[in-house]
């Protein structure tokens, strides 16, 4: 196990199916890693800190779809480890400087760059986080194939949803999510109350 650096143990929770919570609590099992196009984060497994209620109602919303049988929420505790958080200015800068270079890649295979985008045109959130998501793996990619920190997961805020009330920049469903690209950052589970 790598020694971990940055030292935060969180609480956070991770929506899922029935099966999935009786998987990793009764059998030992794993989560598994997202690895969508359209993840906020980047590749990992996705969490809400400190946020059950947001990580139910994403459970309940997969449900909605037929995507899960059983909503569910399974807690975690967990060590952020080396974090590329978010919340610090010093990393949304090295995703500033990043850009160009990323943009230049993009423009030299040929592709078109991805675009964030919303699931519905009524809806006020581009819930599909393509060009993030392209963008956070590629700078980590980056970073650690040139032998630079490798980083074991990422944390950001997300202000989400309608607005609490008129002229408010307060959102209804405004959380911070992680995701752990290193499954040892999970020191364990529990299920909530």
């Amino acid at each position: 196990m790598r020694r971990f650096e940055y030292q935060r143990l969180i609480v956070a929770y991770h929506g899922c199916d029935q099966t999935v919570v009786e998987h990793v609590v009764l059998q030992r099992g794993e989560l598994q890693p997202s690895a969508e196009r359209y993840d906020w984060l980047g590749k990992g497994i996705y969490f809400w800190e400190h946020g059950p209620q947001r990580a139910a109602e994403w459970a309940q919303e997969r449900a909605n779809l037929g995507k899960i049988q059983s909503p569910a929420v399974l807690g975690a505790i967990i060590q952020l480890g080396n974090c590329f958080d978010l919340l610090d200015t010093r990393y949304t800068e090295i995703l500033t400087q990043a850009w160009p270079k990323f943009e230049k890649a993009w423009s030299s295979a040929g592709k078109p760059l991805p675009l964030n985008k919303s699931r519905d045109p009524r809806d006020v959130d581009k819930a599909l986080r393509f060009r993030d998501c392209s963008l956070l793996n590629w700078t980590l990619d980056q970073m650690k194939s040139g032998g630079m920190e490798e980083f074991d997961s990422v944390r950001g805020l997300f202000q989400e949803g309608q607005t609490a009330f008129p002229d408010s920049e307060i959102r209804t469903r405004s959380h911070i999510q992680i995701a752990i690209r290193n499954p040892e950052c999970i020191v364990g589970y529990f299920l909530p109350a």
